[in-house]
């Protein structure tokens, strides 16, 4: 979360060659002013982004205004939350990052299997969620601006990659503050970030 608006940025290394990368989901557009990351099983994800997205499309068509980031997580936090105490269900197994923005603020939330939102200022879920979370908690600034979150965002996950980032195998997304406008960024955008700020594997030095 920047003083500009919120970044989500996530791995999606296909397992094998053979994978198509375009397959491979891990952010996804909910409105046009929100947007979820998600880690863990896929198919639960779609579920709780469909949720979302249609919780979104209500509170517009009723209101006539648009949902905020936070009674939004709290709607998927509260689904989830059910599912824990359903005999004969099973929990959702997957975590989500909720980023968007209310009221012109930036605003980021976590969601957990157990049903609990969480607030951050910079948060990581899934694979190595110690070691980027660690490398957040020690270089995050809270007065960045929208670029300084891009940077942030890929320089955490290039620290725990050995081979350095590949444009093909990252997916990066904003939501404006100004505009209140979600981007998905383009592969060559992000090709662009990772040579600016050095986050390539030898092949791209």
């Amino acid at each position: 979360r920047t003083t500009d608006g919120v970044v989500l940025a996530a791995d999606r290394h296909a397992r094998s060659p053979l994978l198509e990368r375009d397959s491979i989901e891990k952010i996804h557009k909910v409105d046009n002013h929100v947007g979820i990351a998600s880690a863990g099983h896929v198919a639960d994800a779609r579920q709780l982004i469909d949720l979302a997205r249609r919780q979104s499309q209500v509170e517009q068509l009723r209101y006539g205004e648009k949902i905020g980031v936070e009674p939004l997580t709290k709607e998927v936090t509260d689904y989830i939350q059910q599912y824990t105490q359903t005999g004969g269900a099973r929990p959702f197994g997957v975590a989500l990052l909720v980023g968007g923005i209310e009221d012109g603020e930036p605003r980021l939330f976590e969601t957990d299997p157990s049903g609990t939102p969480y607030e951050w200022q910079a948060a990581a879920i899934g694979g190595d969620r110690e070691e980027i979370q660690s490398y957040l908690e020690d270089s995050y600034e809270p007065g960045m601006d929208l670029a300084g979150g891009v940077e942030l965002a890929l320089s955490a996950l290039a620290s725990v990659s050995d081979e350095g980032l590949d444009a093909v195998g990252v997916d990066v997304a904003t939501v404006d503050a100004e505009t209140e406008a979600y981007d998905s960024l383009t592969e060559d955008d992000v090709a662009g970030y990772i040579e600016e700020f050095d986050l390539g594997g030898e092949a791209d030095a």
